[in-house]
């Protein structure tokens, strides 16, 4: 029996209650995704959690906008009290109508309330996305179930649906990620409630303490995640105060740049495969570089993970989103905020990193540690796939480019951090010579966002993050002019027989 099997639209990946993932199978449905297109929202039983705004999320807000008068005004639930005063204060510079948003606490819960507005709803949205700042979708579920109004398929007498670590989570996390980044203390390893929390508390950490020296430059190495790119556009101190370089293998021009500019760049941030064109810097180049000028530098290797690259010792700050590989199930969102503890200004960068990071639920805590111990193991499966299939893509004659860790541009400079020549992680990302719609809709293989399940996914990665930029003529010739392939596909390798997979692909492609 075939491992893959065609997916309905909206089904959770996995199907579970937290699910990380769901089923966009069609070309159609990923553009009604995008366009809140009622047809295919009504179908969404959950979404990536920063994304889309959980089941037991939606129900508690409404169950407690009820319960407090709260009609004429909109509510967002949010991890924290200090997340909401965040939230408050970036309202509140959205004119009258967002100043007079307010921090909101009631039954356990935390969040922030402002007068029904499109404007404003949208606006809070967004910034709670690219922080990581929505309610745990199991803190959700907890408090409806102390409210009394528990979800019916988590009553208390129901078995439990899944594994949870019963000692100590977070020192159990700490003990497994000090095994790979070596030299780290548990001070070092910081715990956030998702890997964009983490990518938001560097940011802020570093501009704290750069701002004291007047420097309040970023610089944007690479193409970067959706989220990691919005909060160095918009959370710079002024406009003129973000860069962005597109190619990270060109430490030449980013050279140029610090020679003329160093004396006012706070940081640079990378990551280390990019996402999605899987690029490698010289990373031991290029965090010599920056530490000759005081620049600091934040480094994601999510794509790969701290399992599979070893990094540390190159920047000052890694965040890594433990959603991916090491919350392999696919079933809870974590992040990680490491310091590098011989970096010059380490003492004050995890003072300052920790009064920003967002906690982790613990029952998120419990669930991640559950599953940390696999990592390994998981990852070793995932990566003797990867390298088949990629092997498989690069050979096939409908396909036009392959990028994945061990591509030929960045093959050096990846090796020199990769744990084993064959530590590449799941991600490979192609472009076709043939249309690409087409080829998506008669795929069998699991189609939605997020990566680093055990669970195969492929999704057409830039429809679903830059949206705007791929339905303009004006957004897609931007794109092409960063080597991006509007059409491009994100292949994320799950550990099912190879076979299987190549199998699908082939078929899709048209053997």
């Amino acid at each position: 029996m075939s491992s893959f099997v065609p997916l309905p639209l909206g089904r959770p990946i996995p199907d579970r209650p937290h699910a990380v993932s769901c089923s966009l199978p069609t070309m159609a449905s990923v553009h009604g995704y995008e366009t809140k297109d009622p047809a295919v929202t009504a179908h969404l039983a959950t979404g990536y959690p920063r994304f889309v705004v959980h089941p037991f999320s939606r129900r508690l807000t409404a169950l407690l906008a009820e319960r407090h008068g709260l009609a004429g005004r909109t509510l967002w639930l949010v991890s924290s009290a200090a997340m909401a005063r965040a939230l408050a204060a970036h309202l509140a510079t959205a004119g009258a109508e967002g100043r007079a948003a307010a921090p909101f606490a009631a039954d356990g819960v935390n969040g922030v309330v402002h007068p029904d507005s499109a404007e404003l709803a949208a606006r809070a949205k967004l910034f709670l996305q690219h922080v990581g700042g929505f309610i745990s979708s199991r803190e959700a579920e907890d408090r409806l179930i102390a409210l009394g109004a528990e979800p019916e398929a988590s009553a208390p007498a129901a078995p439990p649906r899944e594994a949870e670590f019963s000692g100590d989570a977070a020192a159990e996390i700490r003990t497994r990620l000090r095994a790979v980044l070596a030299g780290a203390r548990d001070e070092d390893l910081l715990l956030a409630n998702c890997g964009m929390n983490a990518a938001y508390a560097a940011f802020r950490a570093v501009s704290q303490l750069q701002a004291e020296r007047g420097r309040t430059i970023w610089i944007q190495l690479g193409w970067l995640y959706l989220d990691t790119i919005a909060i160095l556009r918009k959370f710079t101190a002024a406009p003129a105060d973000y860069l962005y370089l597109s190619d990270v293998r060109d430490l030449a021009a980013l050279a140029r740049v610090l020679e003329d500019k160093g004396d006012r760049v706070a940081g640079v941030f990378t990551e280390a495969p990019t996402n999605p064109l899987m690029q490698t810097p010289d990373l031991a180049a290029l965090g010599a570089l920056c530490r000759r000028h005081g620049v600091r530098l934040v480094l994601d290797p999510s794509v790969a993970s701290v399992f599979s690259v070893d990094c540390l010792a190159h920047p000052d700050l890694v965040v890594n989103s433990l959603t991916k590989y090491t919350g392999s199930d696919g079933d809870v969102i974590a992040g990680l905020l490491a310091v590098n503890p011989a970096g010059p200004d380490a003492a004050a960068l995890r003072r300052l990193a920790a009064a920003e990071l967002e906690p982790t639920y613990p029952r998120d805590l419990r669930r991640l540690a559950a599953q940390i111990g696999e990592t390994e193991a998981v990852l070793a499966r995932i990566e003797a796939n990867t390298a088949q299939v990629a092997g498989f893509l690069e050979s096939h004659p409908r396909v036009d480019r392959v990028y994945w860790a061990l591509q030929a541009t960045s093959r050096t400079d990846y090796l020199k951090i990769a744990r084993r020549p064959t530590a590449t992680g799941g991600m490979i990302s192609f472009t076709l010579r043939v249309p690409m719609p087409p080829v998506y809709d008669r795929l069998r293989l699991p189609k939605g966002p997020s990566f680093g399940m055990k669970t195969t996914l492929i999704c057409p990665f830039m429809y679903l993050a830059h949206y705007d930029l791929v339905t303009t003529a004006e957004g897609r010739a931007s794109l092409l002019a960063n080597g991006l392939e509007p059409d491009l596909l994100r292949l994320c390798v799950g550990i099912e027989p190879v076979e299987e997979i190549i199998g699908a692909l082939g078929e899709a492609l048209g053997d």
